[in-house]
């Protein structure tokens, strides 16, 4: 029995936390000597196939139908329904986007089964997987195993693993025509894409401000240097209440959850619903005038002083390193 891996994308660009998903896949399937196969759902011989042929992988899955084009739940189940039933795959696994907590409990009802979502890590005892997922807003971690037959299916956080570790190599790519049903909606445009000015999800440097700022005028301050940097600004969720940056650019979870490579917290004591957005970041730094700030629990490198001393001198010096 195989691993399934869903490989998500809007008009065959890829979402690139499905390469976390694949880096999952592929990690579990050694741990249990299972191969792992890639499943993109498609309206036409997407050119994104041959991008994720260039993975190790067993075999890349082009699930085709016109119906396709556009994500729709009762599309995307009628396919995935059809693949799994082919495939007889023993774990489905896939990244916690919005479009997969839409469509996945739908799946996993066909087949009687559970899905446990969000998860951030894994470990394998005797061939069986014990899985882990925060719960109370991240104040308590849960264990779960799964008992019955397969399919087991399971979502993992964004940053749960990281995108660049997934392993390379060549696989076939096969197309398999789906049957799909009636269609009961009209997909629109997502929200997040008419709203939002930037997706953090993608940033791989972020700077982010919280109630150390003191004003908006100060945020200023943050930017330059995030300019230095080339990174993104973001916010604690009292600066986007305020006004003071937009709403799309809120960490924690209320807002977004981000996994940079990088993440720099200006004046950002840490409360747990902060915590949960960004602790999976590669590299935390924290700068905060109170030495007892939570936020310095998981920060890598810590600066307990005034943000308004500390940022200009990491502004200058990250220029001296550039020039």
């Amino acid at each position: 029995m195989s691993i399934l891996v869903f490989i998500e994308h809007k008009n065959c660009v890829l979402n690139k936390t499905s390469l976390e998903a694949v880096a999952a896949a592929q990690s579990i399937g050694k741990d249990l000597g299972r191969g792992v196969t890639a499943v993109l759902p498609c309206d036409k011989d997407c050119s994104l196939a041959q991008e994720i042929a260039g993975f190790a992988l067993e075999k890349v899955i082009v699930a085709k139908n016109e119906k396709l084009g556009a994500y729709t739940p009762d599309a995307y189940s009628d396919a995935w329904e059809q693949v799994i039933k082919a495939a007889n795959p023993q774990y489905v696994v896939m990244s916690h986007t919005y479009q997969v907590r839409d469509f996945a409990p739908k799946l996993a009802a066909r087949f009687e089964r559970e899905v446990v979502g969000d998860c951030i890590r894994y470990a394998s005892n005797a061939g069986k997987l014990s899985l882990t997922r925060r719960i109370f807003l991240g104040k308590l971690d849960a264990d779960v195993t799964l008992n019955g037959e397969g399919p087991y299916f399971i979502t993992f956080q964004s940053g749960a693993f990281r995108g660049d570790a997934a392993e390379r190599g060549s696989a076939p790519v096969e197309t398999m025509d789906v049957e799909v049903g009636e269609i009961r909606m009209t997909p629109e445009d997502p929200f997040q894409e008419a709203k939002a000015s930037v997706d953090l999800t993608k940033s791989e440097i972020i700077v982010a401000v919280g109630r150390g700022i003191k004003s908006q005028e100060n945020i200023a301050v943050a930017q330059q240097l995030a300019d230095a940097l080339g990174a993104d600004l973001a916010a604690s969720r009292p600066i986007c209440d305020s006004d003071w940056l937009p709403i799309d650019r809120q960490i924690g979870s209320s807002g977004q959850t981000v996994a940079p490579k990088v993440y720099i917290a200006l004046g950002i004591s840490g409360a747990i619903q902060h915590i949960v957005g960004m602790k999976n970041s590669g590299t935390i730094v924290a700068v905060n005038k109170d030495a007892e700030a939570p936020i310095f629990d998981i920060a890598d490198y810590g600066i307990v002083g005034d943000l308004f001393e500390a940022v200009p001198v990491m502004v200058e010096e990250i220029n001296k390193a550039k020039a």
